[in-house]
């Protein structure tokens, strides 16, 4: 850990990262530093609270104008310093963090050790509701201010106290080795005393720390960000900012690339995949990146929760043929996945490549077995929930319904559900409206194993959309926390892994590699480890 004991869980991790990236992009310096450019966007879900955005469009702003303790390396995803000065610790459950001096937020205000502490409660607080709560468990006094099925009985967290101007200690509940590598996550980026005195101005205009500040938002249009002149960190913005342009329609935003109405898309469509070579050239982008996308189900509908519901889940993943779909549709720039994590994690840093077995292999009559075995299809047909708006999900969708159907030899065996927006999409999921499996596409927070299993699958996690619980899990789970040995934590994570697996928790599909074209004003483009353009290198000509 940090200040403890260097070369724990992200550095192993990391070097496998440094080895994967840098797979594409242009070259080139120089640039107007002035010059504006434009992006592809889907609105996000929710106000842009840091404690409140666990989804990738919204995750992108927020890492543009927010600056934490930490930050992730755009190219190698190892957890570095940013206004920590210092994060201590000698037992890994009590932390004494000192901030840097120096930095203040974008209406001049100092960012401060009580800067942090204030957004940490506000996060946790119950009250509050705010999606990333949990990422605040750990800490001493989260049962009394977020407790399970009763009232606030508390206002701050106990494990959080403000020692000085720039230094406050984080007291957790239980040891938690690599807690100090999840601090680049936006949840805990400062707060500026603006959020707490006029929440609902600060919603319509956000006011960050980052290398850009928002100058103005229409939901459903654009939102508009520029370059913070009185930036302090030496990852200052090389551009004058980016206007973010929402589309309903990733086709639509690659043509408008090619009209040179658009400069930047970060998510090529699948439609486009054959011809993206010779449209762009060496201004397309295709690198290894921590996406997993899997298939959830709603474990609060009790026809996914009876027995011999597993046998069920385990046969649809049998009957779609990975390898032929990742092909085919995706021009192999993704890779039937044979785990819950990433490639990009290496063997020292998590991933098992074959742990998912024969679950994970195309195998028609072994899936319609196994349904048969297991009851059968709730209803007798199974629909996938998905977003239409972006990710060109229908065409994946569909090929897996195809599928799925010449194994039970059924053409109504499985259909699309498609939701016009991700916002509504996100909507139907978190009020627990999805009746059968539904799209859950993971992208890391921070390039550890335990990030692509605890969020998705520990008992009420932030992103346990599907509301899956096993105790057996949270167990292992809570002993490898605590296991400071890098090598002892990741084989414990592993055969938390394997408990996922056994259950078939959630369908792995493929990995994902980061896909992005951008037009000739630009230079110096690339992805990070979690698929996001690194907004502040681009240069605009």
């Amino acid at each position: 850990m940090r200040g403890a004991k260097p070369g724990t869980w992200a550095a192993c991790a990391a070097a496998v990262v440094l080895a994967a990236t840098a797979c594409g992009g242009g070259g080139g310096s120089g640039g107007d530093s002035g010059a504006v450019l434009s992006s592809s966007w889907g609105d996000p879900q929710n106000p842009l609270e840091p404690a409140n955005t666990n989804e990738v469009q919204g995750g992108k702003v927020l890492d543009m104008i927010f600056r934490g303790l930490k930050r992730y390396h755009p190219e190698t995803g190892e957890a570095e310093d940013m206004l920590a000065e210092k994060i201590e610790t000698s037992d890994s459950q009590n932390f004494t963090i000192t901030v840097k001096d120096g930095w203040t937020f974008q209406n001049g205000e100092k960012v401060t050790a009580q800067s942090f502490v204030d957004a940490w409660n506000y996060g946790a607080a119950l009250k509050n509701n705010q999606r990333n709560a949990y990422f605040f468990s750990y800490i001493d006094g989260y049962d009394q201010v977020h407790p399970e099925g009763g009232e606030q009985k508390a206002e701050t967290l106990s494990g959080l106290k403000v020692t000085g101007p720039l230094t406050f200690t984080v007291r957790l509940n239980q040891k938690f080795s690599t807690f100090p590598e999840t601090l680049g996550y936006p949840a805990f980026a400062p707060l500026p005393r603006a959020f707490f005195d006029d929440h609902d101005a600060w919603l319509k205009k956000p006011i960050g720390n980052g290398p850009y500040r928002v100058e103005s938002y229409q939901r459903g249009s654009q939102m508009s960000l520029r370059t913070w002149e009185e930036y302090p960190g030496d990852d200052k913005a090389r551009n004058g900012g980016v206007d973010l342009k929402v589309y309903t329609d990733n086709n639509t935003a690659y043509t408008d690339l090619m009209a040179g109405n658009l400069d930047l898309v970060d998510d090529v469509p699948a439609a486009q995949l054959k011809n993206v070579q010779s449209d762009l050239g060496d201004r397309y982008i295709n690198t290894p990146a921590g996406i997993i996308q899997t298939l959830a189900f709603p474990y609060y509908d009790r026809n996914w929760n009876k027995a011999g519901a597993e046998k069920v889940r385990k046969g649809l993943s049998m009957a779609i043929d990975r390898k032929q779909i990742t092909e085919t549709i995706f021009q192999k720039t993704r890779t039937p996945a044979t785990d819950w994590t990433s490639p990009v994690l290496g063997e020292d840093g998590g991933y098992k490549e074959g742990l998912c077995g024969e679950a994970c292999e195309y195998d028609p009559q072994e899936a319609k077995r196994l349904i048969d075995e297991g009851g059968g299809l709730p209803g007798g047909q199974v629909k996938i929930t998905y977003n239409s708006d972006t990710g060109s999900h229908k065409q994946w969708v569909d090929a897996v319904c195809n599928s799925i159907n010449n194994a039970l030899g059924n053409d109504r065996a499985c259909v699309g559900n498609p939701v016009g927006t991700f916002a509504d999409f996100r909507n139907q999921i978190t009020d627990r409206k999805m009746s059968g499996p539904f799209r859950a596409g993971w992208q890391m927070d921070y390039p550890l194993i335990q990030n692509f299993l605890q969020p998705l699958y520990y008992t009420n996690a932030s992103s346990n959309d599907g509301k899956w619980s096993d105790k057996k899990f949270d167990d292992l789970v809570d002993q490898a926390n605590a296991e400071t040995d890098t090598a002892k934590a990741v084989e414990i994570f592993q055969q938390a892994e394997e408990v996922v697996r056994d259950t078939m928790a959630a369908i792995p599909l493929w990995y994902q590699n980061g896909s992005a074209g951008y037009s000739e004003r630009l230079s110096d483009v690339k992805l990070n480890p979690f698929s996001v353009p690194v907004y502040n290198e681009i240069q605009v000509s």
